[in-house]
């Protein structure tokens, strides 16, 4: 297993401390009461979108596989615990011998998913699927959030590229999983060189304003650029005037420049300005690249602009607002002792309030109208209704502890346009709204 897939650093082995400590002793006390090895159904789902939002998109599934087959306790990390006097010797020797050995069952990485949607399922005894809890929430909590806004952002840029930016925006390592989501939801790009180089996303960049300023002149700049990456770059062009930036592009490069970016000010007036501009000193076919703090709606309001692409940083990588997703992983069935075969019974936390959730294990399914598009999410713990049989979300993940559902990240990319464009239409307004499918349990 290559840790860097994790974007975690190559000198990180583990993820078995990618968790909170009372995980472990809940564990250590269920070795204790002799209900470590019951059998036990957890789930991840959302009891609620984010407000204003009609759909969600799952992300980070590969990264949970990952995380999965790499969780167990080291000499390194065992011998930390005993620092600390966390545990007691029993648990210390089971942590030691420690590798999931279970069954995950979820949705396939790029789907869609409503409140209550089952996401992912973990099976197996207590003791090896609580360990799970942390880890598996961080990653998609994180990744489903910036595939969320990506999506929507996807969706307001229409066939016009998005380029992620947000790498200074975030933690080093975020950054990397932030371009990974960003890229299952719809973007192209990243300027993340770990990103492209963990994940095969294809890498853009080129100059800031900072290069601008190191010359002597604007026209300084531009021609060592030029000269370094030839007439098909992209110039940066508001550090001074954007008239005359755009007027000595055309001079350096000629009028096969490849592209100009705007970074600041009114971007949907200068755009038209600049674009009138290029055309008068014949570079019509240079494009125009904007950034500058862009989010889906400011997006959506430049679809009219002569605008070819965007670049998109701190309201990506912090999912246009809602940075989580409030996923949960509940215990929703377990068996009444630990012996083969013992029967599971549901379970569910009935506190007042919203922190309710339902037991039983789960099914999911997409029922389809007469023209093929989606109109409800159907989660169910009997048999599955023979009309919806085709129709199942959840594919095995995990199978007696070994993955065999990683894929190609494109593979994830793909399956997110597909669910998306199998929703109703009002699913890609970005006016707030409910869910655009209810969660109907049977």
């Amino acid at each position: 297993m290559n840790t860097a897939d994790l974007g975690l650093p190559v000198a990180v082995p583990s993820t078995a401390l990618f968790t909170d400590q009372y995980e472990l002793t809940m564990l250590q006390a269920a070795l204790r009461s002799g209900t470590a090895d019951r059998r036990s159904v957890f789930e991840v789902f959302t009891r609620r979108l984010p407000e204003g939002r009609r759909y969600g998109v799952v992300a980070g599934t590969g990264r949970v596989l990952d995380a999965v087959e790499n969780f167990h306790f080291d000499e390194t990390i065992l011998g930390f615990l005993r620092e600390r006097a966390i545990l007691d010797g029993p648990t210390h020797d089971w942590l030691a011998d420690f590798r999931f050995r279970g069954d995950i069952w979820g949705y396939p990485e790029g789907e869609v998913y409503f409140p209550g949607s089952p996401i992912m399922r973990v099976e197996g005894t207590f003791a090896e699927a609580v360990l799970l809890e942390t880890v598996i929430l961080s990653i998609l909590n994180h990744d489903s959030a910036v595939a969320a806004a990506a999506s929507r952002m996807s969706v307001a840029a229409g066939a016009r590229p998005l380029m992620e930016m947000g790498a200074r925006r975030t933690h080093e390592l975020a950054a990397v999983a932030a371009s990974r989501a960003a890229y299952v939801g719809g973007f192209h790009t990243t300027s993340d060189l770990a990103a492209g180089f963990r994940y095969n996303i294809p890498t853009v960049g080129t100059s800031a304003h900072a290069f601008t300023l190191l010359h002597d002149t604007e026209r300084d700049a531009f021609t060592a650029q030029v000269q370094t990456l030839g007439g098909g770059t992209t110039l940066l062009v508001d550090t001074f005037d954007v008239t005359e930036a755009v007027r000595t592009a055309v001079e350096v490069a000629g009028p096969n420049l490849g592209a100009v970016r705007i970074d600041s000010g009114d971007l949907l007036l200068i755009a038209h300005r600049v674009r009138q501009q290029l055309d008068e000193l014949g570079a019509t076919k240079t494009k125009i690249v904007v950034t500058s703090d862009l989010d889906e709606y400011a997006i959506a309001s430049l679809a009219a602009a002569p605008v070819d692409a965007y670049g998109v940083g701190t309201q990506l990588v912090t999912g246009s607002g809602h940075p989580t997703c409030s996923m949960v992983y509940k215990l929703v069935a377990r068996a009444d002792s630990d012996a083969p075969g013992a029967p599971l019974r549901p379970v569910a936390k009935k506190s007042m309030g919203a922190k309710t959730s339902v037991g039983g294990r789960k099914w999911a399914a997409r029922r389809l109208d007469e023209h093929g598009v989606a109109e409800a999410e159907i989660v169910g713990t009997g048999p599955v209704p023979p009309e919806l049989t085709d129709h199942q979300l959840q594919v095995p993940l995990v199978s007696a502890g070994t993955v065999v559902a990683r894929e190609p990240l494109d593979a994830a990319r793909d399956r997110h346009f597909a669910a998306r464009s199998g929703l109703p239409l009002s699913a890609t307004q970005l006016s707030r709204g409910e869910p655009v499918l209810p969660t109907e349990y049977i």
